[in-house]
């Protein structure tokens, strides 16, 4: 008999990663994005559906299209550095897609950390960028640790609040151990993000109490509600539940992103809608690249070590194992393995038939 979990996977729809990939870069271009940026995109959208963030993937295709089509996405710039030490930059987005400032902005400084030991380099002028993660895992790929921070369209209210004051604001760090060992922390600042929020908004599914607030701040599980006039908890939620602590790292994040760069920060940068920005993003975004070989030597066997100690510790009842950070993510690529692609809802699938439509290009292409 199979179980509850191979029983919602049957009722999926597979898509093949480079079918993704290829639809992605087909509705991107057509939006009236530049090859290469649609490239970078498509990377992106496809590490976040394999590595199951389903909310920063397949379903935000229509708003980075759409950003590109209204010309609220440049598509005849690049970004470009304005300013830059040994170790730091400062890089001008220029309006661009978020991936493609994102990516540059990483790959600045894992070449800086290769000469000095850390690359530092905020960016301006930038948009939404998917998962924090697809970043820090391109520094992490080249035995570096990567981190990556962002700020975003107020969505956090305050422990002691109701209005909007902060965004989600995303942190990253990931680093490699011995062998097939991984720590990728990729986690918002708020209980969760608002695209998890949307997706069970549109799956018409309810979510547990802590999510998110109502207009009066009061706890609600009402997506409708949360999206429209509340707003989504500070990890830890109200203060008697160390809601403080979530609120603290979302301003961490701002003052590393918006007030460091010199973007939009707080509740200067613009409403999230439906179609993502009301008006040009102005994010700031930070991205770090540290070579481990500039400190103490041994620092992959090191935090094999750690993972070990955490992996073998004996689990409390009910439960068969303890996870790391990254674990979840890796269990999931896996599974797509096995499957031959990505599992997605069929609902999705109708989404993207309707943006292949409305681009009038060729349709996702399913196994």
């Amino acid at each position: 008999m199979s179980s509850s979990s191979d029983a919602d996977t049957d009722k999926k729809v597979i898509v093949p990663v480079e079918n993704l990939r290829a639809f992605t870069e087909r509705v991107i271009v057509k939006a009236g994005a530049k090859p290469a940026h649609a490239e970078a995109l498509a990377e992106l959208i496809v590490a976040a559906d394999h590595r199951g963030h389903f909310s920063h993937g397949l379903n935000r295709l229509d708003y980075y299209a759409d950003g590109i089509a209204r010309g609220l996405n440049a598509s005849d710039k690049e970004p470009e550095i304005t300013k830059q030490g040994p170790s730091t930059a400062l890089v001008n987005g220029n309006n661009c897609l978020g991936p493609v400032v994102g990516k540059m902005c990483i790959d600045l400084a894992i070449e800086k950390a290769k000469s000095t030991g850390v690359g530092w380099v905020c960016a301006t002028g930038s948009n939404h960028f998917g998962i924090s993660g697809w970043y820090s895992i391109r520094a992490m790929e080249q035995d570096m640790i990567g981190m990556a921070f962002c700020n975003s369209s107020p969505t956090m209210v305050h422990p002691r609040g109701k209005k909007r004051l902060l965004g989600t604001n995303p942190i990253c760090v990931a680093a490699k151990g011995e062998g097939d060992d991984e720590f990728v922390l990729d986690m918002a600042t708020t209980t969760v993000a608002l695209g998890k929020v949307e997706v069970k908004h549109k799956l018409g599914e309810q979510i547990p109490m802590g999510w998110g607030v109502d207009a009066d701040g009061k706890p609600s599980t009402d997506t409708g509600c949360i999206l429209q006039s509340g707003g989504l908890h500070p990890l830890g939620g109200k203060e008697e539940t160390s809601g403080y602590k979530g609120f603290g790292l979302g301003m961490m994040v701002e003052l590393f992103c918006g007030v460091l760069s010199g973007s939009k920060f707080g509740t200067q940068l613009g409403k999230w809608t439906d179609a993502g920005f009301d008006s040009m993003a102005n994010l700031g975004q930070c991205f770090v690249a540290i070579d481990p070989t500039a400190f103490a030597p041994g620092f992959q066997g090191r935090l094999s070590e750690l993972i070990r100690q955490i992996k073998t510790s004996e689990p409390g009842e009910g439960h068969s194992e303890l996870l790391v950070s990254g674990d979840p993510e890796r269990a999931h690529i896996q599974l797509c393995q096995g499957l031959g692609g990505i599992p997605y809802h069929r609902s999705q699938i109708e989404f993207a038939d309707g943006l292949a439509d409305k681009y009038a290009v060729s349709r996702l292409m399913t196994a």
